[in-house]
């Protein structure tokens, strides 16, 4: 059987799959893409990936990439792992909705944060400063959703009891805000959530593989 292959870079958006993938517990291989030697650029990347962007997940002949698509992907082909409701349930509907939210609106804008000129023309330090600034703010609001979300279900995890791909995903980008001026574990829902989520044997796995140091989140 071929062997599963994450290609991925320490703490970027391949670290909610590897997670994944260190919870479903199934043979794998992590593949470095060194982003410092535009690796993700090269011609040999770009036949995985034509975007240029991590993570690629590789299963034999199926390649895929998109991080929310290969967590579903993950969730849906180890249903013994229980990361995910039940297709065509209520339950399902609502982990869908969360699923999208991460990865098209709170992903999104954090991308904006970190990569701000790419929104305004070349050498235009102010309007970047101005967007990254905007950003931040929307993201605080953002946070204020997956406070309230955690506090409404009663947790453990986002979706109540029942922890799930939505889980990784959110320690990820919540991860991401470590360095902001209001990160996401001061919040009195996410603080507490983020430090389960840390103590996952999965999670230190990931963190470990990646030599991840402090602040961890």
């Amino acid at each position: 059987m071929a062997t599963k292959k994450l290609f991925y870079y320490p703490s970027n958006a391949s670290m909610a799959p590897h997670i994944v993938l260190e919870e479903i517990g199934r043979p794998f291989e992590l593949m470095l893409v060194d982003r410092t030697q535009q690796a993700h650029k090269s011609a040999d990347y770009l036949r995985l990936n034509p975007n240029g962007l991590i993570p690629v997940f590789v299963d034999g002949d199926m390649v895929l990439y998109e991080a929310a698509a290969i967590c579903l992907h993950l969730a849906d082909t180890h249903p013994d792992s229980g990361l995910a409701p039940v297709v065509a349930t209520p339950e399902r509907a609502e982990f869908y909705k969360w699923l999208m939210w991460l990865t098209n609106t709170l992903q999104t804008a954090l991308i904006i944060y970190f990569y701000p000129e790419r929104w305004v023309d070349p050498d235009n330090t102010q309007g970047a400063a101005q967007v990254r600034a905007h950003a931040e703010s929307k993201i605080g609001t953002l946070l204020d959703q997956l406070e309230l979300q955690l506090q409404n279900s009663n947790g453990p995890w986002l979706l109540g009891d029942h922890y799930t791909i939505l889980d990784p995903y959110t320690f990820m980008l919540c991860r991401w805000t470590r360095g902001f001026t209001q990160p996401a574990r001061e919040r009195p829902q996410l603080g507490p959530y983020l430090q389960q989520m840390l103590a996952r044997p999965a999670v230190q796995r990931a963190i470990q593989s990646e030599r991840l140091g402090a602040p961890l989140v």
